[in-house]
C-alpha cells in the first residue's frame, strides 16, 4: 500500500491490539481465476518466529481454500477505525482556505502463506478458542459445549481451519500527523461530536502527534 513514512506504524504491540480490536479481515488469495477476496475473523497468536499466526475458518463450500495458488502469499488486511475530515475544521480554511476533505483511518496488512486445516481436532480447538475470545465480555457466556454434540460435529465437518503464519507486516495509522498543531485540535473538535469511530479517530489524533509537534 503507498505508506508516506509520517504514517507508518511498525510497532508490533500496536498492531497486534488492531488485529484483536478489529478481528475481521478481508483476506485476499490469489488463485487460477485472480484475485479473491474474504472476510474471515481472524485470532492473532504468537509464533515461533515472532512474527505471528492467524488462524480462522472457512465454509467447506468456500472455493477459498481450495483455489489459493501454492506457494504465493496471501494477504489478510484489519481496518481499524476510520472517519470523514471536513476541511471546516482547520482553523487554516479561516485563515488562507487551502485546505481539503480527507480520511482518517488505521490498518495492517499482513503477509504469509496460506496453510488448510482439515483434522476435526483441531478445528475444534480452533472454534472453542474463537468462542471463548468473543463470548468473555458477555452477561452470560456461551460456549461451543453448550450445543448438542452431535450438531457440533456436524458442524465441525462442514468447515476448514486456515492458518497463516505471517512472513511480514505493514501499518498505517493516517491520523492527522501531517496536519500543523491548530489544524489537529480542530479534527479531534469536529469528530468530538460523532460516533465510536469519530471518537477512536480523535484519540489516537492525540496520540500520534508529530515529534516535532507539528508546528503551529
Amino acid at each position: 500500500m503507498y505508506l508516506p513514512a509520517h504514517f507508518e506504524e511498525s510497532r508490533p504491540a500496536v498492531l497486534d491490539a488492531l488485529m484483536r480490536a478489529h478481528p475481521l479481515a478481508t483476506i485476499v488469495t490469489l488463485t487460477g481465476a485472480g484475485m479473491v477476496a474474504n472476510q474471515v475473523p481472524l485470532l492473532a497468536a504468537a509464533a515461533a518466529s515472532g512474527r505471528g499466526i492467524l488462524r480462522g475458518h472457512v465454509a467447506r463450500a468456500n472455493p477459498m481454500w481450495r483455489d489459493a495458488l501454492a506457494g504465493v502469499e496471501t494477504l489478510a488486511i484489519f481496518q481499524g477505525p476510520q472517519a470523514y475530515v471536513s476541511p471546516s475544521w482547520y482553523p487554516a480554511k479561516r485563515e488562507h482556505g487551502k485546505v481539503v476533505p480527507t480520511w482518517n483511518y488505521c490498518t495492517v496488512h499482513a503477509w504469509g502463506l496460506l496453510r488448510v486445516h482439515e483434522d476435526a481436532q483441531w478445528i475444534r480447538a480452533l472454534l472453542d478458542e474463537l468462542t471463548h475470545v468473543h463470548e468473555t465480555p458477555m452477561e452470560a457466556p456461551w460456549s461451543v459445549d453448550d450445543a448438542p454434540a452431535p450438531y457440533v460435529a456436524a458442524l465441525v465437518a462442514q468447515v476448514v481451519g486456515i492458518e497463516i503464519e505471517v512472513s511480514r507486516f505493514q501499518g498505517k495509522w493516517k491520523v492527522s500527523q501531517n496536519q500543523p498543531a491548530r489544524n489537529r485540535a480542530g479534527v479531534m473538535a469536529g469528530l468530538a461530536a460523532g460516533g465510536a469511530d469519530q471518537a477512536a479517530i480523535a484519540d489516537l489524533i492525540g496520540r500520534h502527534a508529530p515529534p516535532d509537534g507539528g508546528g503551529a
